[in-house]
C-alpha cells in the first residue's frame, strides 16, 4: 500500500501500553491489524464488552481484542492492569485521545495503566499524509505525569491523521 515503517518493536518488550496518535478514523483499526501483522508481534486492544458477542467476539479475541466493561462505578485502570498480569505477553494498544473526533487534551488513563502494572509507554505515530508508521522507544513513566507527558507528547509532533482537521497537535 506504499507505507513504511520506521523503527520497531522489540520483541523481549512483552508487556507495554502502546499508544497510538493520532487516531481520526475506523481505518486506524485495520491500519494497526497490518502493522501488527508485517511486525509479527501480538498486540492486543480494548473493546466494549457489547462487541463481544456471537458470532464477533470470536474475531475480536482472535485478533487481540479485550472486551472492557465500561459502566460506571468501576476502576477501570486496575482492571485494565489486571490483564497484563494474567498473561505472559501482553501489549495494549490504546489512543490517548480517547475519540475519533479532535481533542486538545488526552485522557491520561494509559499512563496511570502503565504505572499500576509497571510496565512502559511504546509511542507508535501515524503520518497519513506521508505514509508511514513512526515507532519509538520504549518509556518508563515516574509517576510524574506533569514531567512525563510532554515528554511523552513530543513524540507526536507534526504526526497527521487519515481525517487531518481531526489530528492532535502538540503544542510547543
Amino acid at each position: 500500500m506504499g507505507w513504511s515503517i520506521e523503527g520497531t518493536i522489540n520483541p523481549k518488550v512483552k508487556h507495554a501500553v502502546i499508544i497510538v496518535v493520532p487516531h481520526t478514523s475506523s481505518f486506524d483499526f485495520i491500519l494497526g491489524l497490518l502493522i501488527r501483522s508485517i511486525l509479527g508481534l501480538h498486540i492486543n486492544y480494548l473493546g466494549k464488552k457489547e462487541l463481544f458477542i456471537w458470532p464477533f467476539k470470536y474475531y475480536f479475541r482472535w485478533t487481540g481484542g479485550r472486551p472492557l466493561d465500561r459502566t460506571g462505578g468501576q476502576n477501570k485502570v486496575a482492571a485494565i492492569a489486571q490483564l497484563f498480569r494474567g498473561e505472559k505477553v501482553f501489549r495494549l494498544a490504546l489512543s490517548p485521545e480517547g475519540t475519533r473526533k479532535k481533542v486538545k487534551d488526552w485522557r491520561t488513563g494509559f499512563y496511570y495503566i502503565a504505572m499500576e502494572a509497571n510496565v512502559p509507554v511504546l509511542p507508535i505515530a501515524l503520518f497519513y499524509r506521508q505514509k508511514c508508521i513512526r515507532i519509538g522507544p520504549p518509556m518508563a513513566v515516574s509517576g510524574k505525569i506533569d514531567e512525563d507527558l510532554p515528554k511523552i507528547q513530543s513524540f507526536f509532533k507534526g504526526a497527521n491523521g487519515k481525517i487531518p482537521e481531526y489530528s492532535w497537535e502538540h503544542e510547543d
